[in-house]
C-alpha cells in the first residue's frame, strides 16, 4: 500500500471539532422518532418568516455567483451598528473569521492567550497556524482578565474573549474590560466573540462597538446571524474593527466566502426587529423556568447572560447524556470542558424546556 504524502506536523496537535449530535444520527441511532435539540445553542423558535421569504425569493439566483463583496448586507450592518462599511468583514460563520485571524496575525511560534474553558475554535485557529494556546483559567467560572493580562508577552499575537462566554454563559464588564484594554500592547489584538451579545440584559455589559467608532486599533467584535437570528444552517458571521484590521483579513480571506442565500436572508432576518425580540422574551422566561427547576432539584448552575445554562448535575454527564438521549433529549456534556459532572442545555421553547427537565427527573431518579 503507497504512503500518503506527510502532513504539516503543526495540524497532528489539532483535535478535529466535535459538533453536538444531530437529530437524525440519534433517530438513526436508537430508532427514537421524537427528538429535541438543546445541545448547539440554536434558536428554538428558528428563523424571521421575512428570511424564510427571501430565502424562496433569493433560490432563483443559486446559479450565479453571489457578491464576493457582501455590499447589500455590509451596508445594513453598517447602517445598524453606526459604523463604516469599511470597518466590516463578513464570514461563513464567525469560525471562519478566527482562522482568518490567525491566518492574518499568528506565525509559527507565536502565542494567543484564552480563558479556560471556552470556545475550542480559537485554540484551533492557532493550532492551523502552528501557534500556541496559553490556557488561563476562569475564577468562578468568569474570565480572569488579570490573569490573562499577566499572560501576555512579547509573542503573544491575540488575546480571545468570549463575551458572554461558552460554555458559561458570565460576561466580562464594562469597568473591568476598560481596565483590561489599558494593560494590553498595541501589538496585541483583542479579540471580543460576542456571539450570544443579543441575549444580554445585564446593565453593565459593555458597548464594545464604542471601541472601533472611537479608531481603538488592537480590537475587534465579532458576531453572528447563527444565534439569535436563527441562521446557523447558512452559516453567516461578521467582524467589526478598524480598516487596517479589516484589510489585512481581507488579504486571507477567500472569494465568494458568503453564499447568495445566506446574505439574502441576513439582511431580511436584520431587519426584523419584532423576532429578534420574541426570541429574547422567549430566552428569559425558559432561563427563569429553568433556574427554578434546578433549584428544586437540588442543582447549581451557572447564572447565564447567554441562551444556555452550565448545570451541575452531579453525575457523570456521559452517562447522563447517554440516558437523555434514550429519551429523545440532546445536550452537550460538560467533560468536553474539563467539566465532568456538568451538562450545557440550550435554553428551548416551554415544551423543550418541560420535556427536558421531565427526563432528566426521570435519569437522576427524581421523577
Amino acid at each position: 500500500m503507497a504512503t500518503a504524502p506527510q502532513c504539516r506536523e503543526a495540524i497532528l496537535a489539532i483535535k478535529p471539532y466535535v459538533p453536538g449530535k444531530p437529530i437524525e444520527e440519534v433517530q438513526r441511532e436508537l430508532g427514537v422518532k421524537d427528538v429535541i435539540k438543546l445541545a448547539s445553542n440554536e434558536n428554538p423558535l428558528g428563523p424571521s418568516p421575512d428570511a424564510v421569504q427571501a430565502l424562496r425569493e433569493a433560490s432563483e439566483r443559486v446559479y450565479l455567483y453571489p457578491d464576493g463583496n457582501c455590499y447589500y448586507l455590509k451596508n445594513a450592518l453598517a447602517e445598524k451598528l453606526s459604523v463604516s462599511t469599511e470597518n466590516i468583514i463578513v464570514g461563513n460563520g464567525t469560525d471562519e473569521i478566527l482562522k482568518m485571524l490567525a491566518e492574518a496575525y499568528v506565525n509559527p511560534g507565536d502565542d494567543i492567550v484564552v480563558a479556560e474553558p471556552t470556545f475550542s475554535e480559537y485554540e484551533f485557529a492557532a493550532q492551523v497556524m502552528a501557534g500556541r494556546a496559553i490556557k488561563v483559567p476562569c475564577r468562578s467560572f468568569r474570565h480572569d482578565l488579570k490573569a490573562m493580562a499577566a499572560s501576555i508577552t512579547p509573542r503573544t499575537r491575540l488575546v480571545f474573549i468570549c463575551n458572554p462566554n461558552n460554555p458559561t454563559g458570565t460576561i466580562v464588564g464594562q469597568v473591568v474590560l476598560d481596565s483590561f484594554l489599558k494593560e494590553v500592547p498595541p501589538s496585541v489584538l483583542v479579540v471580543l466573540d460576542e456571539a450570544y451579545a443579543d441575549y444580554v440584559t445585564a446593565e453593565h455589559y459593555p458597548d464594545s462597538l464604542a471601541y472601533i467608532r472611537h479608531g481603538r486599533a488592537n480590537v475587534i467584535v465579532l458576531r453572528t446571524f447563527s444565534k439569535i437570528y436563527g441562521l446557523a444552517g447558512l452559516r453567516v458571521g461578521y467582524g467589526v474593527a478598524v480598516p487596517e484590521i479589516i484589510r489585512n483579513l481581507n488579504r486571507v480571506r477567500e472569494p465568494f466566502n458568503v453564499n447568495l442565500l445566506a446574505q439574502a436572508a441576513a439582511i431580511a432576518a436584520l431587519k426584523d426587529e419584532a423576532h429578534v425580540k420574541k426570541s429574547r422574551e422567549v430566552n428569559i422566561e425558559g432561563k427563569q423556568y429553568l433556574y427554578e427547576q434546578f433549584t428544586t432539584l437540588g442543582l447549581q448552575y451557572v447564572p447565564t447572560e447567554a441562551n444556555f445554562i452550565f448545570v451541575d448535575i452531579q453525575r457523570d454527564s456521559r452517562t447522563v447524556f447517554q440516558e437523555l438521549l434514550k429519551r429523545g433529549v440532546i445536550v452537550r456534556t460538560g467533560d468536553i470542558f474539563g467539566y465532568d459532572t456538568y451538562l450545557r442545555v440550550t435554553i428551548g421553547t416551554p415544551r423543550q424546556n418541560e420535556r427536558f427537565i421531565q427526563a432528566l427527573r426521570e435519569v437522576l431518579g427524581r421523577a
